[in-house]
């Protein structure tokens, strides 16, 4: 009987194996790192590309940056503008309302039947005191003013009879409460209401 020792092709087989193994394993490690510098290479250049990007903007930004400076001038500019046209106008109307009231009023006066002793205007209210012909002379008057356009209202105060014993003339005295276009009526509160809070505070 013939007997063959297989030791040495099994252990000669096994080395094969092992040296296999480990040309996969090196093979595979160096795979990965190819593949990680790969990796880090293709990152690097988008965090160049970024950082190129970045910069571009930031000079952009600069050159807008003065820009945006100058329209914050001009804006400030224009409103400063706008702010004293306001009050050039304001002025003008100021200026312009008394003396468009004046006007009215001399042109709403009866001539030669009604003559302006006193005349006084605060914060739109205006008071004119005059002697008149008649009763029906003050009456018209008071037409005229209520039909210009910067007289509001017209409230007749009172009116006294004036005799002229002299020139044997009866003459009429009369004074005027008025409202002109400048009058602001004050808003009043209703007690009503500020009662029935207070007690809607109370029953709290």
């Amino acid at each position: 009987m013939i007997k063959i020792n297989l030791l040495p092709f099994r252990a000669a087989r096994k080395k094969e194996n092992i040296k296999r193994q480990i040309s996969v394993y090196v093979l595979s490690v160096l795979l990965l790192v190819c593949l990680m510098v790969l990796g880090f290479l293709r990152l690097n250049g988008t965090l160049n590309q970024v950082r190129a990007e970045k910069a571009r903007k930031a000079k952009e930004l600069a050159k807008y940056k003065d820009t945006n400076r100058q329209l914050a001038k001009i804006k400030k500019r224009i409103k400063q503008i706008k702010a004293k046209l306001q009050v050039i106008r304001s002025l003008e109307k100021d200026k312009i309302g008394p003396v468009q009231l004046l006007d009215e009023i001399a042109m709403a006066v009866p001539r030669d039947k009604l003559w302006l002793r006193s005349l006084k205007e605060h914060k739109g209210k205006l008071s004119l005191v005059g002697t008149a012909m008649d009763n029906e002379t003050v009456a018209l008057f008071m037409n005229n003013l209520e039909a210009t356009p910067h007289i509001k209202t017209v409230d007749l105060k009172r009116t006294k009879l004036k005799v002229l014993k002299k020139y044997k003339l009866s003459l009429t005295d009369f004074e005027l409460d008025c409202k002109t276009y400048a009058y602001k009526e004050k808003r009043k509160v209703r007690p009503g209401k500020s009662k029935g809070r207070k007690g809607s505070r109370r029953r709290r």
